[in-house]
């Protein structure tokens, strides 16, 4: 007799204003159409699915999911009212409710969100990141030599990342530090500028345990010698951006064996690391020396069938439908061990 599937909601927040910078609402509206993506793939792969927005509070969201009569939930939510520091609330209260779903625990987002944070606890697992601090309010490690990095240390999409960024004095310094404590209320992350290639590693929790999706790294070549050689905001959203055609994908990435291999077993530690569940991703920097600096972990990367993580199931000929199939059966199976 054929198991009948269960019914999935599919989760997403629903744009609403943001905190920051006017011109960086596209990254909280692509949500939209991973929402759209994993609706059509659940569909064709015979689930029943609906779309919850959470356009407005908890109640008015529990009261959609009551209605939706759902078993489960896929978890594409990044922010709550338009605060992505409030992501992981969602899925405190999807636990709190005992509502199985996809993708990462509210411990992890919480984490994860907190750059300097993670940077710590990923070093206590013997992990390389780049030295860094918070500023203001935090004494700079000796020696921490320029150029630096600056960006917000609680925000995620590469939101508050630009070319000027990257600082080469202390009065760039100061302005960027400043900048960032003004328009995202919050400290900057200060760190050193790891010059070299920038590597991304998509994690996958599969029936053995994490493994490591194919490398895929942002192409820097295209880039004027006098423009920072980093993924911002603009190239990483604005598609009729100069600075987005310059920084093209690649995956696989062109690397030796021994650079990939290293690439995805130290993207399965952090992703262990963090206490991470059903998929993430990682990023790197690496220097001509070969030496790997982990940069972040985003426990819920843009996963829309256009995007870096979509991109590396294919090159690893994992279809996008089997892929939210083996989720579902993982929040269901978890669900079950109660």
């Amino acid at each position: 007799m054929k198991t009948q599937k269960p019914r999935v909601g599919v989760a997403f927040n629903a744009c609403e204003a943001l905190v920051g910078k006017r011109e960086e609402q596209i990254s909280e509206t692509s949500v939209q159409q991973a929402a759209q993506d994993v609706l059509q793939a659940l569909e064709q792969s015979g689930y029943e699915a609906v779309s919850l927005p959470m356009s407005g509070g908890i109640q008015a969201f529990a009261e959609q999911f009551a209605a939706a009569r759902v078993t489960l939930l896929v978890n594409l939510c990044e922010s709550y009212r338009g605060i992505p520091q409030q992501e992981f609330h969602v899925a405190a209260f999807f636990e709190m409710m005992r509502w199985p779903f996809t993708g990462n625990r509210a411990f992890t987002l919480a984490l994860c969100q907190q750059k300097y944070l993670t940077k710590l606890l990923l070093q206590s697992h013997g992990l390389a990141c780049a030295p860094g601090y918070l500023a203001p309010g935090m004494r700079r490690p000796v020696p921490l030599p320029f150029p630096m990095i600056v960006k917000p240390n609680a925000e995620d999409a590469s939101l508050g990342i630009y070319g000027d960024s990257v600082v080469h004095d202390e009065q760039a310094l100061e302005k960027q530090v400043n900048e960032v404590f003004q328009t995202y209320h919050q400290p900057a992350l200060v760190e050193a500028f790891i010059a070299g290639r920038e590597f991304n590693v998509a994690v996958f929790e599969s029936e053995t345990g994490p493994m490591a999706l194919p490398v895929s790294e942002i192409d820097f070549s295209d880039l004027p010698a006098d423009v920072p050689h980093i993924l911002g905001y603009e190239a990483k959203w604005f598609e009729d951006h100069a600075l987005y055609r310059a920084t093209v994908p690649h995956c696989p990435a062109p690397i030796s064996e021994a650079l990939r291999d290293r690439l995805q077993s130290l993207a399965v530690a952090a992703f262990k690391a963090v206490d991470g569940r059903d998929y993430a991703r990682v990023d790197f920097r690496v220097c001509d020396d070969e030496e790997i600096f982990i940069l972040e972990v985003n426990p819920n990367p843009d996963i829309s069938l256009n995007a870096g993580f979509a991109r590396a199931l294919r090159a690893a000929n994992i279809p996008y439908g089997a892929f939210w199939q083996r989720l579902i059966d993982h929040a269901l199976a978890r669900k079950g061990s109660r």
